[in-house]
């Protein structure tokens, strides 16, 4: 039998098979993060006629060349590479991500890891982070004691999780008042000039604190701080002296002196030379005022922003929660408002009392040769043999160059204009194939012929 028969039908597989790659190619051209595969001929072995020969000196002759007749042609290889990057789609989904660089996210199933380009992610009814096919997106947790990321072994990572929807109330551990006193003021060198500042206790109800600032009678550069009251949510007192259940304390006592320098008007102290600050203390029949951020001592007011400079007999006096830095504010209970995921794939929840919390990062992984990893569906790559194995930590989105964008989807990296392309060749060398057979069975039916 004519063996460019079968060379023919070895053709013809091979690009039967090659069509069938370049179809799922144009399949998943909408496919979010599919990699297009290709595939590559190879000769099968050929038979050789004639072994090759070497010159001979004694004949004084050359050499001749072997004379081998190939049997066709095989798939050499259907590779892809899971690397080459798609094209970007903005979906502004907080949970959509996409990752660059030769990183993989890391989802397990509940036994095994798997590698996936795929970041189309969501939270399931536990409020853990998963992906379209429920697989656990898998990361780094947060450090309970230092507040850090803990880069141990790949773990689930739960984001709406009820400990993570809401954020628990902080009490007032400072405050501070700014502005300016002039000592010209009718309000403070009357009856005193009246001012508020906002605190929270520690099961985040607010209260409005009202203080009376008065110019002494013998020194017009020194004042006099007082408490007038403490107002609840409800414009209801909570001062014993007004029926409610608690005492005020301004370092121990009812006032405290605030002293500004007499020639230019400059802070000078609050309470005694040295200090810029004052403590306000709140006891009743519970602790709620009790914050161990101050060890007890109460809320700490800094007066060291104020000033006392001529303004055509007008105060500005304001407080504000926090220290100078911002810090020991107090808060509300808050409610998850949002999840940011920055470049680095940590996950920091913001809520509506300000305040927010870190609660995990995004582990990736990447392998020597990540064309030997192996597709298993669901756009879901595994480790073989010849990708190299993965050490259950992975490492951080950034290493390496790569980075996570947030509200981004990595689309199907298929070029449709190279597909076409490889069809119509494709389809041409099945053709070729195809009349190979045909004129070989001719050749066989003209032999068969032969005898009448």
């Amino acid at each position: 039998m004519m063996r460019s028969l079968y060379s023919g039908v070895s053709g013809l597989k091979v690009h039967q098979t090659k069509m069938d790659v370049i179809g799922n190619n144009i399949a998943n051209v909408n496919t979010v993060g599919f990699k297009a595969s290709r595939v590559t001929f190879t000769e099968v072995f050929s038979q050789t006629t004639q072994n090759a020969t070497g010159a001979n000196p004694e004949t004084n002759r050359g050499g001749t060349n072997a004379m081998q007749i190939g049997l066709g042609t095989s798939v050499g290889s259907i590779s892809c590479d899971p690397t080459d990057e798609g094209s970007s789609q903005r979906t502004d989904n907080p949970y959509d991500l996409k990752i660059s660089g030769d990183n993989f996210f890391i989802v397990n199933d509940g036994s095994a890891n798997y590698f996936t380009k795929v970041g189309a992610f969501t939270t399931d009814a536990a409020g853990y982070l998963v992906n379209q096919s429920g697989y656990h997106v898998m990361g780094w947790l947060v450090d309970d004691t230092t507040g850090d990321i803990k880069q141990d072994m790949v773990q689930p990572l739960p984001i709406e999780t009820p400990e993570n929807l809401s954020a628990e109330p902080q009490a007032t551990s400072d405050n501070y008042f700014s502005g300016n006193i002039d000592k010209t003021n009718s309000d403070v060198t009357g009856e005193g000039l009246t001012t508020s500042m906002t605190i929270y206790d520690k099961q985040g109800y607010s209260y409005t604190v009202k203080y009376n600032i008065q110019q002494s009678d013998t020194d017009d550069s020194s004042y006099t701080v007082s408490i007038t009251d403490i107002l609840d949510s409800k414009n209801r007192s909570i001062l014993a002296a007004n029926g409610g259940n608690y005492e005020a304390t301004i370092n121990g006592g009812d006032s405290v002196e605030l002293k500004f320098d007499p020639d230019t008007g400059a802070f000078s102290y609050v309470g005694s030379q040295g200090n810029k600050t004052f403590s306000l203390n709140i006891t009743g029949n519970n602790n709620n005022f009790y914050n161990e951020a101050t060890d007890g001592e109460g809320i700490q007011v800094d007066m060291s922003t104020t000033t006392m400079y001529a303004a055509s007999g007008k105060c500005s006096i304001t407080s504000v929660r926090g220290d100078l830095d911002g810090m020991g504010a107090g808060r509300s209970a808050g409610t998850m408002s949002g999840v940011s995921i920055g470049t680095d794939g940590k996950i920091t929840a913001t809520y509506d009392n300000g305040d927010t919390k870190l609660l995990g990062q995004i582990s990736v992984a990447s392998f020597a040769n990540a064309a030997g990893l192996e597709k298993v569906g669901d756009s879901l790559y595994t480790t073989t043999a010849n990708s190299g194995s993965f050490d259950g930590i992975g490492k951080d989105p950034t290493s390496g160059g790569g980075s996570v964008t947030q509200g981004v989807l990595e689309m199907s990296n298929v070029d449709l204009s190279n597909e076409f392309t490889e069809m119509i060749t494709t389809q041409r060398g099945f053709q070729a194939n195809s009349r190979i057979i045909s004129v070989s069975d001719s050749m066989l039916e003209e032999l068969v012929n032969l005898k009448r």
